[in-house]
């Protein structure tokens, strides 16, 4: 059981950065083309930011008891 809320607690973790890195990619895409330059980079961290979460959702719910 320890494992599970290890498991959601990375998960919770894992949301509060992939939704910050949401916000920082609309917040980009509103000031453009001020700063145009910072898109790949931008869109490289709210990618791997929700893949990781993706995939602690996929562990999250492999370790859950059916």
């Amino acid at each position: 059981m320890a494992d599970i809320d290890i498991l959601k607690a990375e998960v919770k973790k894992l949301n509060a950065k992939a939704t910050q890195a949401k916000m920082d990619l609309h917040d980009l895409s509103e000031e453009l083309p001020t700063n145009w330059e910072k898109i790949l980079e931008v869109a490289q961290t709210a990618h791997d930011a929700h893949a990781k979460l993706m995939a602690a959702r996929k562990a999250l719910a492999d370790a859950t008891p059916a």
